[in-house]
């Protein structure tokens, strides 16, 4: 039987400092997950992937922290597009199998810019568990502060079990984006692709741009490239300016789900609640060569 998780442990945020986490390092309802990702650039055939997985265990990770694979684990494998998302069973196996239960806090982290991460608590949002934080600046402001880190793996405390409750408001497929771009749904949809992806003059799909409508939200541009920690504040506030719409669902998107959490993370920082994720994003829309492009020459 697990026992009940401490006041002073459950997140109140959506986001943890680097203090909050190294003040409850080693309490016993806390679990912390290093969910990286690596980008692999590819000359022709598409953005390839690289597990974090040999970096967490040979350059070092944050004391206790389980890896969270995204490939096979968190993620449907067999899904039609990388990272789609996996059904209410697979996600309940995926917590157990890192020690999560529904007494658990959680704190997610990665290396990069925290997308990975992002997508890790969006995942638990989605399937009804909110004491789930994302560790903000990641690893990088961990190391940067000089803030201890272990080598080797950890093993995941036990869980007899967890219970997801989903929350299918919280996901939108092709069919609802389809609806916006005929102005026939209140939703706005908003793209978290670098710049010149958006713009259709950079990328490897086969057909290039962004969706019809769509307001442009890089997820990189979503954090101080000094700290690497999260835009607050004004500097948050003036990022998302171009999301500020006359609606009030946004609807975000990229590639394939992942800088979609990290734009769905900012905005409901910024108090925007009804927010969801396109996860079929541009890998799906793009495969249907009669779905709208906007794109050079369009």
């Amino acid at each position: 039987m697990t026992s009940p998780v401490p006041s002073s442990l459950v997140v109140s945020s959506p986001v943890v400092s680097t203090q909050w986490l190294a003040d409850h390092l080693g309490s016993d309802n806390l679990v912390i997950l290093d969910a990286t990702v690596f980008a692999v650039p590819a000359a022709n055939d598409g953005p390839h992937y690289l597990s974090g997985r040999d970096d967490y265990l040979t350059k070092g990770h944050i004391p206790g922290a389980v890896f969270a694979d995204l490939f096979d684990v968190f993620s449907d494998p067999a899904g039609e597009f990388d990272f789609s998302r996996p059904s209410a069973e697979m996600f309940e196996a995926a917590a157990v199998s890192v020690g999560i239960d529904n007494e658990t806090t959680v704190v997610v982290y990665d290396a990069v810019v925290g997308q990975w991460a992002a997508r890790i608590w969006w995942l638990f949002r989605a399937f009804g568990y909110d004491d789930v934080a994302v560790l903000d600046g990641g690893l990088a402001k961990w190391h940067a502060e000089t803030r201890p880190y272990a080598t080797g793996g950890t093993h995941p405390r036990f869980a007899s079990g967890f219970v997801a409750t989903p929350r299918p408001e919280l996901w939108v497929d092709k069919s609802f984006v389809e609806s916006i771009v005929a102005g026939k749904a209140d939703a706005a949809l908003v793209c978290s692709v670098p710049p010149a992806e958006f713009a259709g003059t950079a990328g490897t799909r086969p057909r290039a741009g962004h969706i019809p409508g769509s307001i442009s939200l890089p997820a990189a541009k979503l954090v101080d490239p000094g700290t690497n920690a999260f835009l607050r504040g004004d500097a948050l506030r003036a990022a998302l300016a171009p999301t500020v719409t006359s609606s009030a669902h946004l609807v975000t998107y990229c590639g394939g789900g992942i800088a979609a959490a990290a734009s769905a993370l900012a905005l409901i920082r910024a108090g925007n609640e009804h927010v969801s994720i396109y996860d079929g994003s541009l890998n799906e829309w793009t495969a249907d060569a009669a779905a709208p492009l906007n794109a050079p020459g369009a």
